[in-house]
């Protein structure tokens, strides 16, 4: 955030800032979503909804896992939450008494450790190791895990290296957790952003997860503030309870618009997005090498590429900060993603921006790295 800050600050003196370190592509919300919006709110459908969410939406979701991914949900396991960040608090909430550990990859999304903490439980950070391209494994598991552990938490795709894990490899580590006596959650917020394979979810491979999703990454509806999450049903009355004294409901124009993102023009659009986004990212997996900035995991998914700097550094966090002041490209630190991975040795790059802006990046960056 200092960074972002600081980048933000520049661009506001008149400099020229390539944003390649914020999560957000470049795309507008897609027009039929942003269609059914005005419609609800010319029909005056402004009222709070359910806690768990809209049933029509319940169901679309539970509709949309069966038809575009093969997977079994009925609507009684859909609950809608404000964001995906929501349905990570729901969860916890639900899952974790003070003291209970909760298995957090590191490198991970930042945050995670907060909505433990929030209430009593206590984040361990599951060290990743680069020779296994920072992918959870079984072993990995089953060597953190305590009698005080009550919950893992993995992602797929990830961030910020763009790991994948198969829904069937998903559900092995579930089955272990549940072996143990505990529960994997699994982030799939970035689901549909995958390349060179088709988009799973580890719903399809058995019932042993929990899994949360979003409506901001594949669908492009990131200002608007809404997830979901899927649980046994036997859960949800709880987490139902939770979100009615939490959150009272979901927005309920956002949730209006978002039962248009199923649509076939909705869907149509992000996958138009999503081979723009292939395309950005092999133009970058094709030229960071060579500049010696090789990329960590294969970067299946999502928006990200997790780059090894250390041959050009061995703090990642200052050499982010000077790239920005000489050249105006900003990025992320490995800093931000975890503090048991050697971090300094790594940043992340969000191709969340044109081509030809990449294009400039990528210049920018060979000149900085070839500077006497």
């Amino acid at each position: 955030m200092a960074l972002l800050e600081r980048a933000q600050a520049l661009e506001a003196a008149g400099h020229d800032i390539l944003h390649l370190e914020v999560g957000e592509p470049d795309f507008p919300c897609a027009a039929p979503i942003m269609d059914a919006a005005r419609r609800a709110l010319d029909r005056g459908q402004t009222r709070y909804t359910p806690a768990a969410g809209l049933p029509a939406l319940r169901e679309a979701i539970a509709r949309d896992y069966r038809d575009r991914l093969g997977a079994s949900v009925s609507p009684a396991q859909v609950v809608v939450t404000p964001g995906a960040s929501g349905a990570l608090q729901l969860i916890m909430g639900a899952l974790l008494n003070a003291g209970d550990e909760v298995l957090l990859c590191d490198p991970g999304y930042p945050c995670n450790r907060q909505f433990v903490t929030l209430f009593g439980g206590v984040p361990r950070p599951l060290p990743l190791r680069p020779e296994d391209g920072f992918r959870l494994t079984a072993d990995t598991l089953e060597a953190a895990w305590t009698e005080r552990t009550r919950v893992a938490m993995v992602a797929s795709p990830d961030n910020p290296t763009g790991n994948r894990t198969d829904g069937a490899g998903l559900a092995r580590l579930a089955r272990d957790c549940r072996a143990r006596g505990g529960t994997l959650v699994v982030d799939e917020i970035y689901q549909g952003l995958c390349y060179g394979a088709p988009a799973d979810t580890v719903l399809r491979h058995g019932d042993e997860a929990v899994v949360i999703n979003s409506f901001s990454k594949y669908f492009g509806m990131t200002g608007w503030r809404l997830g979901w999450l899927v649980a046994p049903q036997a859960w949800v009355p709880a987490i139902e309870r939770l979100a009615q004294n939490w959150f009272l409901a979901p927005s309920t124009v956002a949730q209006h618009a978002a039962m248009a993102a199923f649509g076939e023009e909705s869907l149509a659009i992000a996958e138009q997005r999503r081979q723009l986004l292939d395309r950005r990212r092999t133009l970058l997996m094709e030229a960071l090498p060579g500049m010696g900035l090789p990329v960590v995991g294969g970067a299946e998914g999502a928006f990200y590429l997790y780059l090894d700097v250390s041959a050009h550094t061995d703090d990642s966090f200052a050499f982010c900060r000077d790239l920005l002041e000489r050249t105006g490209v900003a990025l992320t630190p490995g800093l931000d993603f975890g503090a048991h991975h050697h971090p300094e040795r790594y940043l992340r790059l969000a191709y969340t921006c044109e081509e030809s802006r990449l294009h400039e990046a990528l210049e920018r960056l060979r000149a900085y790295l070839e500077r006497p």
